[in-house]
């Protein structure tokens, strides 16, 4: 099985993208998702910034680097209103010109009631009112996502909204013809705890079940038995297993490495091609 591995583009923060570029190349990746954090730039920069994205495109391409994927995250039911509209008019600036980047998918954030993080689990995030908060704010983007011929990627997270497998099928669902427009973005370690290790068979089989047909990308990092994630391959995860239900996709899409450091790099871009070539081996799990 050909794999498409990737890897996080502010894992190698530089100046400049052609640094960046040159990093991931270096590392032996052709392909990337970006975040213009990676080169000192807001993830969404302000609608009175100028920056050159076409500039920023051919630099990857000068290292035969694709750019899957834009990085468009922001708060999406942000309590403060002002605040979630600021960043929608900035996501929609932004997702009208991914296409100058080569990107097919800008990912986002489905938001949470935590004012300071929007990562972070709130007693609010599974009410009805957040649920229609993140619809509406989506269907704002929509449109913009239909012109820019890209598609949004929605990432099951425990502390948002789409919480879980259950949840994205459920937005699914509700887009109708939209969901055309929306992509996912399956994380296994976001959908298994340090508490729920022993049950990831169950829970991995029925992500891929529920939401395989939309999947656009895998990232990658691990659950750490004490808690906390880590790089590919320094926790729990079953990578045989993960890799085995990525080939059984109904068509391929890249897995992209997260949450590693740059000296662990080599290692983690190693240990994911040796379970994505040998998806019923076992290799050794790193400590």
């Amino acid at each position: 099985m050909i794999v498409d591995l990737g890897i996080f583009a502010r894992i190698f923060t530089r100046p400049r993208a052609r640094d960046v570029a040159a990093a991931v190349a270096g590392a032996g990746f052709g392909v990337t998702q970006l975040n213009l954090s990676s080169i000192g730039l807001p993830t969404l920069p302000a609608l009175d910034l100028d920056v050159d994205l076409p500039a920023i495109g051919a630099a990857f391409g000068a290292e035969s680097v694709r750019i899957w994927g834009l990085s468009g995250t922001y708060n999406v039911i942000h309590p403060d209103l002002a605040v979630r509209r600021e960043g929608t008019a900035r996501a929609k600036a932004l997702i009208d010109r991914a296409p100058q980047l080569g990107a097919e998918v800008v990912t986002l954030c489905s938001g949470s009631r935590d004012p300071e993080n929007m990562w972070r689990s709130h007693p609010g995030n599974g009410t009805d009112e957040a649920w229609r908060d993140m619809r509406a704010t989506l269907d704002q983007l929509l449109p913009a996502a239909e012109r820019a011929g890209v598609r949004l990627g929605i990432e099951p997270e425990p502390g948002n909204v789409v919480a879980d497998a259950g949840r994205g099928r459920r937005l699914l669902a509700e887009l109708g013809p939209d969901a055309r427009l929306v992509g996912i973005v399956i994380d296994p370690a976001n959908l298994v705890s340090p508490s729920t290790l022993a049950d990831q068979d169950r829970i991995l089989r029925d992500t891929f079940a529920q939401l395989g047909s939309h999947t656009v990308a895998l990232h990658a990092k691990d659950v750490v038995p004490g808690g906390g994630y880590a790089a590919a391959g320094r926790g729990g995860l079953d990578y045989g297993l993960i890799f085995a239900l990525h080939a059984g996709l109904p068509a391929p899409v890249p897995v992209i490495i997260q949450d590693a450091t740059e000296a662990d790099v080599p290692r983690t871009r190693d240990f994911l091609l040796r379970w994505a070539t040998m998806p019923t081996a076992r290799p050794q799990q790193g400590p």
